[in-house]
C-alpha cells in the first residue's frame, strides 16, 4: 500500500461513513454533496483494495477491514486535530451534532431543558439522544458514537472522565386519592401495599447488585436500591412485594393511577410527577440511599471545544432540577 495516496480528507470520510452507515448523512456531516462522498470511498477502496462498505437495506455495512481500521483511524484523527490545535467552537454559527446517552427521566428532566439551551445558544447545533440501557454502552462511548453517557455508574474505566450532574435520593410516589392520603409511611405499608419498581436488566443479563458492567464501566440496571430495601426489613418474615417492574419509568403515572401501588422511584422523578398535580411524594421509612448521577465521556475527548461547551451547559441545566 502506497501511503502517498492517501490523503486525510479520505480518512475523515472514512470515519463519517462509518459513523453513519449512511452516504448522505455523512455528507452532511462533511458538509460535501454524496458523489464527493461516493468518489472519496472508492479512492479509498481502490489504495487499500477492499470494500469498506457494502451498501444493505441497513445501510452501509462495514467490511471486516473498515471494523478494524475503524477506532484506529478514528483515535489518529482525534490525536491530529489535537496536534494541530483545535478551533474555538462558536456555538452561534456551530453546525455540529451531539449524542448523549440517557434513560428516559434524565432525558425529561434534563435533556429537555438543555434542548431549550440549544435551540437559543446553538441553532444549528442537533442533539441525538441514545437510551443509556443499550448493551455496550462502554464501547459505544470508546468508537465515538456517543459523545457523553448520563446516569449513575458504579465503576468508571480510567480511559473515560466524569463530572457530576446532580445528587439524587429515593422516595415513594402514589395516587393523591391512595388510602395512606398524606401521613408518613411505615414499613406495613410497604408490607400491605405492593410496589412498582424500574428494572433496566436484572441477574439473566449479568447484572451484580443492581449494576451491569461492560469494558469496565458499572451502569445502573435497577433504578432503585434494592439491598437498602431489604436491608429495612432484615429479621421480618417477609419483604415487601415488587408487584410490578417496568423499564419505562414514564410508565408510572399509568400504573398508579386508580391503584393501591406505591412505586419507588429518584426523588428528582418523584418531584416532577408531584409537580403535575397527581402523584404525591413519600419519603421512605427507612435510611434513603444517596446516589450521584454522572455524565461520562471518553479521555481522547476532554479537550474539544465542543464536548468542553456542551458539559457546560449540561452543569448549567442540571442545577435547574429539583433533587
Amino acid at each position: 500500500m502506497n501511503l502517498a495516496r492517501i490523503d486525510l480528507n479520505l480518512l475523515r470520510v472514512f470515519d463519517a461513513v462509518y459513523e453513519d452507515r449512511n452516504l448522505l448523512a455523512a455528507g452532511k456531516r462533511l458538509h460535501l454533496s454524496q458523489s464527493a462522498i461516493s468518489h472519496a470511498l472508492g479512492r479509498l477502496r481502490d489504495v487499500l483494495q477492499d470494500d469498506l462498505f457494502v451498501r444493505t437495506a441497513k445501510g452501509m455495512e462495514p467490511t471486516a477491514r473498515a471494523v478494524t481500521m475503524a477506532t484506529p483511524i478514528r483515535n489518529a484523527l482525534r490525536q491530529i486535530q489535537t496536534a494541530l490545535g483545535d478551533e474555538p467552537f462558536d456555538p452561534a454559527s456551530a453546525r455540529r451534532e451531539f449524542v448523549v446517552a440517557a434513560n428516559d427521566y434524565i432525558t425529561l428532566l434534563l435533556l429537555s431543558r438543555l434542548s431549550q439551551r440549544l435551540r437559543a445558544e446553538a441553532p444549528m447545533v442537533d442533539l441525538v439522544v441514545r437510551p443509556s440501557t443499550r448493551l455496550d454502552l462502554a464501547g459505544q462511548i470508546d468508537i465515538g458514537r456517543i459523545d457523553i453517557a448520563i446516569g449513575i455508574f458504579a465503576e468508571v474505566p480510567t480511559r473515560f472522565q466524569s463530572m457530576l450532574v446532580w445528587k439524587q435520593t429515593e422516595v415513594m410516589v402514589a395516587h393523591r386519592d391512595h388510602p395512606i392520603g398524606d401521613r408518613p409511611l411505615t414499613h406495613d405499608d410497604l408490607l400491605t401495599y405492593p410496589l412498582v419498581a424500574v428494572s433496566l436488566g436484572g441477574q439473566e443479563e449479568g447484572a451484580v447488585s443492581g449494576f451491569i458492567v461492560e469494558r469496565g464501566l458499572a451502569r445502573q440496571s435497577e433504578m432503585f436500591d434494592r439491598q437498602a430495601l431489604e436491608d429495612a426489613f432484615t429479621g421480618s418474615a417477609t419483604l415487601p412485594r415488587i408487584r410490578v417492574a417496568v423499564a419505562h419509568s414514564l410508565a408510572i403515572p399509568s400504573l398508579v393511577r386508580h391503584s393501591d401501588m406505591l412505586a419507588l422511584v429518584p426523588s428528582p422523578l418523584g418531584r416532577e410527577f408531584e409537580r403535575h398535580g397527581e402523584l404525591r411524594i413519600h419519603p421512605l421509612p427507612y435510611p434513603a440511599p444517596v446516589t450521584s448521577v454522572r455524565a461520562v465521556w471518553h479521555g481522547r475527548n476532554d479537550e474539544d471545544p465542543a464536548l468542553q461547551w456542551l458539559r457546560k451547559q449540561i452543569a448549567d441545566v442540571a442545577s435547574q432540577v429539583r433533587t
